[in-house]
Order: structure tokens, then C-alpha cells, then sequence
């Protein structure tokens, strides 16, 4: 699938279309789109349509005909990725780079050693920042089913929720720990699998060992010491490959 991507509520039936509003506009005035050219129209969740642009009206509508309706099946394994919060503007970029990767949901977590902290209002308008950087990056990766952000987690909710996946594991930073390499860990090929990505001053020993009672083992990802923006996308590469989802 080549064609650019752009969101809907709903997937339309087959049949004639208007695109308008803020999706329309990008259409119609930044891709410059016109009669006979190809796109997709996703709802993000795994529905989407073929469609063939028949017009382009003003500058924020676009007249399409869609040729045919999908339904993207569930991945397997689903991948999530529990991502300490950064410094900065690094978490969007995290998210950013995770989603163009491919993994399927991402956990703001509040560790310990978080120099960032999302409180009230300011929280809420950091994870709305997280989801709709997860939204546009869906579109400019032509995903058709983008990561779900869920709301922000503490240390015990991360323990539970891993508990519940099928393998997990936390990064660890340190290159002459005892752990095994992610490299070589036996992976699911059903079922979900969770990586924990740690703040700038790593997990704490009590996280690590919260963790560890709830299932998830430490794994070294490789010989260098990745930032926390990028080892999660590291991390999920790694897995996406092993697995067989890149295949």
C-alpha cells in the first residue's frame, strides 16, 4: 500500500465521497490531489478503503470513489512498548519512531527516576500530545491501525500489566548483567509481548524487582547504552523482525 493515508471516523461503504474538514484541506491544498490519483481512508483501527479521487473542490474537499473496503486483521504477537517518560519534547519523538516501526500500543509510565512528571492539566496535555503524535505518525507511515497511548501508569499498574503478557521484559542498561540477550530470547508467536523502557537514570532496583515478581525478566539489547527516546524503537525493530512481523 503506497497511496496516502487519511482519517476517518467512519469507513465509507462503497460509493461516492467527500472528504472535507482538516483531513480534506491536508488533501486537497498540501498533497495537492487530484482526479484519477489514488488514496486510503483508514478509522486507525484497522478498517480502510481504496479510493480513486474523482475532484477536488475549493480548498479543503475532495470528491472520492471508493473502490473497495478492508479489514486489517489483529497482529500477532501484539507488541507494546512501557516508555519511562523523557526530558523534553523526546517522548513525542519516542512515540514518533515507535509507531513508524510498528509497535501496536504504548504505556506512559511514571518510574521512579523520571525527571519529568505529568500533573494535572499539564499531564493531560502531554498525552494528548503523545496520541495525536501516535495519530499523525500512524498516517505518515500509511499504517491502517495505529497504537493505542493509553493513560499515564505508575510502577505497581506497569507490574500488573505485565503480569498479564505472554513474555516481558525490561531493558537493562548494564552491559555485564547477569541477563540474557533480547537477541536471543524465546519470543512468542501468538499471544502479546511488553517491553519496559526505563528513564534516564534507569530502573530502580525496587522497579526491577516489582517487575520481576510480576514476570518480566531484564534483557541487555545490545552492547551500547541507548537513549530512553530511541531504545524502545530499538527494542520493538528487534522483536518485529524476530517474530516475523517484518517478514
Amino acid at each position: 500500500m503506497t497511496a496516502p493515508v487519511f482519517v476517518v471516523d467512519t469507513v465509507p461503504a462503497p460509493g461516492g465521497f467527500l472528504l472535507d474538514g482538516p483531513e480534506g484541506r491536508h488533501a486537497v491544498s498540501v498533497k495537492r490531489l487530484r482526479a484519477g490519483e489514488e488514496l486510503v481512508l483508514t478509522d486507525g483501527r484497522g478498517g480502510w478503503a481504496e479510493c480513486v479521487v474523482t475532484a477536488a473542490e475549493g480548498k479543503d474537499q475532495l470528491t472520492v470513489e471508493v473502490t473497495a473496503v478492508h479489514e486489517e486483521p489483529e497482529p500477532a504477537p501484539r507488541v507494546t512498548v512501557v516508555q519511562a517518560l523523557p526530558k523534553g519534547d523526546r517522548g513525542e519523538l519516542a512515540v514518533e519512531t515507535m509507531t513508524e516501526t510498528g509497535v501496536d500500543g504504548i504505556v506512559p509510565w511514571a518510574a521512579s527516576r523520571c525527571i519529568t512528571q505529568w500533573k494535572g492539566d499539564r499531564g493531560l496535555k502531554a498525552l494528548g500530545k503523545w496520541r495525536a503524535t501516535a495519530r499523525e505518525a500512524g498516517k505518515q507511515s500509511r499504517r491502517t491501525r495505529f497504537p493505542e497511548v493509553a493513560e499515564l501508569m505508575t510502577g505497581k499498574q506497569v507490574a500488573a500489566f505485565l503480569a498479564e503478557a505472554d513474555f516481558a521484559a525490561v531493558l537493562h542498561e548494564d552491559r555485564d548483567h547477569p541477563s540474557g540477550a533480547l537477541a536471543t530470547a524465546e519470543l512468542p508467536a501468538t499471544g502479546s509481548i511488553v517491553l519496559v523502557v526505563g528513564p534516564e537514570g534507569g530502573v530502580s532496583p525496587e522497579e526491577l524487582a516489582l517487575f520481576e515478581e510480576a514476570g518480566a525478566r531484564p534483557y541487555r539489547l545490545g552492547p551500547s547504552v541507548l537513549r530512553t527516546s530511541t531504545a524502545g524503537t530499538a527494542a520493538a525493530a528487534l522483536v518485529l523482525g524476530r517474530t516475523g512481523r517484518w517478514s
